[in-house]
């Protein structure tokens, strides 16, 4: 058995909102959607026009840098619209389902008789090899390169994050045929991470052609990026590889069946949902059908929709689409509403990391959280708390400190190759200063990667 990695440092936030481990089929939704903004630094270039008939597979736009990077519809039906944002950018391409999906067929293929680069080309072709994500950067792999090691974690520790166990059950063997494609893309291993007491599935615990390791501790135990850095940290040229367990789920049935098949198990929870489930739905679901008449009515209270968690996702409108890499729907409270003195009224129903609240004496305790930050940007001061949280041998301050100032060479010296902006989510969190780390993180990388260019 491996070794047990012990995660000291971080912070797990008690939220209410559990989901119930009961599996149910979502409605089919009217419409579907593929976010170009999911896809960091992509500059999207269509292939359909309004009115187009597709299949599930068909491909509706790619990648003006790299033409090869294609992204097709997940569901069949009719490409409906194009919404851009602010400088015309493209936020969504919009599809309106069938009743029914047809497939365009990739052809079957057995991964063991097929070279690395006739698995690229499949991968390509599908739309499926956004998938898969870089580090350094956080961004799309490069098919041109060949990873040190590719990381899976099968295990979250986000606040109320789907149980992965549950989420396996009864597609161990497809898991498995993805760990095989898998593991002939890379020259090293294929790491599968899993929680060394919780993780019961022998689909994880029982994979072939892996490397596995054990974790427990709080999150962020279960971010890929911090099992990158307990059991293979990034040096600067190092180019790792990284997925999540759907995805290697989805990229096992294109081999397997032929097909881009994109459903994949969701949950959806958080203390604004009356009935917290688990539903077989397709990516790119549109969030109402996950939601009508299952959202708390409380006057004077709005509710906040995340695609993701509430760390690192992403606030959508009520009607909004489930992003590309997100298994998860959280809704919980706006907090828009003023609150007069509200840090300084002690108060058993507020979250504090230093207890400054007296809800400390009741660890058992789950709270009701909003998304009120209770004050502005404030001076960036030394307070020792980021550390408290950020399990990495990184200093979480100075870095963001050399970002800020644009020092390439400090930047390097502090780690930059080895964080994503969703490691920084706790610090952001327990940041008094109301600093938004994780923006800042993804302008470093970003700068970082155009020095390099």
């Amino acid at each position: 058995m491996s070794e047990i990695i012990h995660i000291k440092r971080g912070l797990d936030i008690p939220l209410r909102g559990d989901a119930d481990k009961i599996l149910q089929t979502q409605p089919r939704s009217a419409n579907y959607a593929i976010r170009p903004t999911d896809f960091h630094g992509l500059f999207p270039k269509m292939l359909v026009e309004e009115g187009d008939k597709v299949k599930a597979g068909t491909p509706l736009f790619f990648d003006k840098n790299n033409e090869e990077v294609v992204f097709t519809s997940p569901v069949s039906g009719t490409y409906k619209e194009l919404i851009r944002g602010a400088k015309r950018r493209i936020l969504e391409v919009r599809i309106e389902a069938d009743p029914e999906d047809e497939y365009v067929n990739f052809g079957t293929a057995d991964p063991a008789a097929l070279s690395r680069d006739e698995i690229k080309e499949k991968l390509l072709k599908s739309g499926l090899w956004p998938a898969i994500r870089q580090r350094p950067y956080s961004v799309i792999a490069s098919h041109h390169d060949t990873p040190r090691d590719i990381f899976i974690s099968a295990f979250k520790t986000t606040p109320l994050a789907p149980d992965m166990d549950f989420v396996v059950n009864g597609q161990e063997d497809t898991f498995q045929t993805g760990l095989n494609i898998l593991n002939k893309l890379t020259d090293g291993d294929v790491h599968l991470s899993v929680h060394g007491k919780n993780t019961m599935s022998k689909a994880f615990t029982e994979a072939k052609n892996m490397a596995l390791h054990r974790f427990t501790g709080p999150h962020p135990a279960g971010n890929v990026g911090t099992q990158i850095h307990h059991v293979k940290p990034i040096n600067k040229g190092d180019i790792v590889w990284y997925l999540n367990v759907q995805d290697v789920i989805i990229i096992g049935r294109l081999f397997e069946k032929g097909i881009y098949d994109a459903s994949k198990v969701i949950v959806l929870n958080g203390s604004e949902v009356i009935k917290p489930r688990y539903y077989r739905a397709i990516n790119g679901v549109n969030i109402s059908a996950l939601t009508d008449n299952n959202i708390r009515k409380e006057e004077g209270t709005t509710p906040r929709f995340i695609s993701g968690d509430v760390l690192s996702g992403e606030k959508v409108a009520p009607d909004g689409f489930l992003g590309f890499y997100d298994d998860q729907v959280t809704v919980i409270p706006e907090g828009d509403e003023p609150e007069l003195l509200g840090w300084l009224i002690p108060k058993l129903e507020k979250f504090s990391v230093s207890r400054t609240f007296f809800s400390f004496l009741m660890p058992w305790k789950k709270f009701r959280l909003n998304t009120n930050i209770r004050s502005g940007e404030r001076p960036f001061v030394v307070t020792g708390i980021y550390e408290k949280v950020f399990p990495m041998d990184i200093m979480p301050m100075q870095l963001i400190k050399s970002i800020m100032i644009n020092d390439i060479d400090m930047m390097e010296k502090l780690g930059i190759y080895e964080v994503a902006p969703e490691d920084f989510a706790l610090p952001e969190f327990v940041c008094p200063s109301k600093i938004e780390m994780q923006t800042i993180v993804r302008e470093g990388l970003d700068s970082i990667k155009k020095e390099f260019e």
